[in-house]
């Protein structure tokens, strides 16, 4: 990438230096605290960077006071902070917010953590799974109507389903490509072939999605390290640079969605490739926010890789594998197939960076030219559509 087409432009470029995850899958052993304080250390090392370096930290979903707790308990007294919630988007937004603070020479190196036990404090009966996101405010209006957060999701796709002829089959392409890139994917959580057949004769829990629509339930943490340009010879490991970003919100009831076919990454997107000056067709691999199979159906429509309405066209004949796609996706098996702990905005950011240094494993997306791929989108969608954070990474 050029020094012009840069995240940073007109300010210092920014990099991630360091990723990491944490424990995931099943760990019936740890805290939330614990998961957050493994993927810090681990990013951390990964960039070959000390603590003392981070001087600025972002964090969600853990504490009355997040990210203050997390940061005391990781031993960081940061100057610039960041809490933002959107949901599953809120990493790829943190990300932009870092990225423009580092740039400004706001901050030098900004961490973002996040873990969560959501799958063993259901098992343990620490809490319970969650039907709706609270009767406050204007959710009071759909909350005596039953409607789940599988629910809204389920009637976006049923309307996708109704206007652009999209079919229950290649909705289940989705779940059954998922599968086959976590198969590839050993610290992925499921990693057993599926068929269409499979997915569609599952239990019904939200029409038209069956269970393997839907993502899992796990544990697990992730952290990103992202730094100042000059931070970049001083690390362990090769720069993935922040080329673009857009964060849009949308809607907070379904009565204020104005189309249930066009997800705000249609804006998202839109502003991160703008802003990394480069075009869809030019992205080697998308990590997608997966928490149900038409997610990354209407994504890959609202980022520009097929036409409003072709994305079940898109989806079908392997485009999204890894091994002979045109354009892989969720390349680790996403939250429908690898891990899924709560907001799993983070976990992408991971899977894109390691992707582009060329650490994929049995996974390694390569271009057609055999090459280490070059450019990669981080997509992410909090609530039920009412967020979206995209960002475009690069490698020199």
């Amino acid at each position: 990438m050029t020094r012009e087409s840069s995240r940073a432009r007109g300010g210092r470029r920014v990099a991630v230096v360091g990723v990491a995850l944490s424990d995931c899958g099943r760990v019936d052993d740890a805290t939330a605290y614990t998961l957050h304080a493994q993927a810090a250390r681990r990013a951390l090392a990964d960039a070959g960077l000390d603590r003392a370096h981070v001087d600025g930290f972002a964090s969600a979903g853990l504490g009355t006071l997040a990210p203050v707790e997390v940061a005391e308990y990781l031993g960081l007294r940061p100057t610039w902070v960041d809490s933002t919630s959107v949901g599953g988007s809120t990493w790829e937004v943190m990300a932009a917010h870092a990225a423009d603070a580092i740039a400004a020479g706001h901050a030098n190196a900004v961490l973002l953590v996040y873990g969560s036990t959501a799958r063993a404090d259901i098992r343990a009966g620490r809490r319970t799974g969650d039907l709706s996101f609270g009767a406050r405010g204007p959710l009071q209006f759909e909350v005596p109507y039953g409607h789940t957060l599988i629910a809204k999701y389920a009637m976006a796709a049923r309307r996708h389903m109704i206007e652009h002829g999209t079919t229950i089959e290649q909705l289940a392409e989705v779940a059954v490509q998922a599968r086959a890139n976590a198969t590839l994917n050993p610290e992925a959580m499921f990693r057993t072939p599926i068929t269409v057949d499979d997915v569609l004769s599952g239990p019904v829990i939200a029409d038209p999605f069956t269970k393997l629509h839907c993502c899992l339930r796990s544990d697990g943490g992730a952290a990103v390290l992202l730094a100042a340009e000059e931070y970049v010879r001083d690390c362990r490991s090769a720069p993935v640079w922040i080329l673009g970003t857009g964060e849009h919100v949308s809607h907070a009831t379904m009565s204020e969605w104005p189309d249930f076919t066009v997800s705000p990454a249609a804006v998202s997107g839109r502003l991160a490739f703008e802003r990394a000056g480069v075009r869809p067709e030019e992205i080697d691999f998308a990590e997608i926010y997966d928490a149900f199979t038409y997610m990354t159906l209407v994504t890959l429509e609202d980022l520009g890789f097929c036409a409003k309405g072709e994305g079940g066209a898109f989806v079908e004949k392997g485009r999204l594998l890894v091994r002979g796609g045109e354009l892989p996706v969720n390349t680790d098996g996403g939250g429908l197939s690898a891990q899924h702990p709560g907001m799993r905005g983070l976990f992408l950011l991971v899977e894109a960076v390691r992707q582009l240094r060329g650490e994929g494993g049995e996974r390694q997306v390569r271009r057609p030219d055999g090459g280490l791929p070059r450019l990669a989108v981080a997509s992410g969608t909090g609530g039920w559509f009412c967020s979206s954070g995209t960002v475009i990474l690069g490698r020199e």
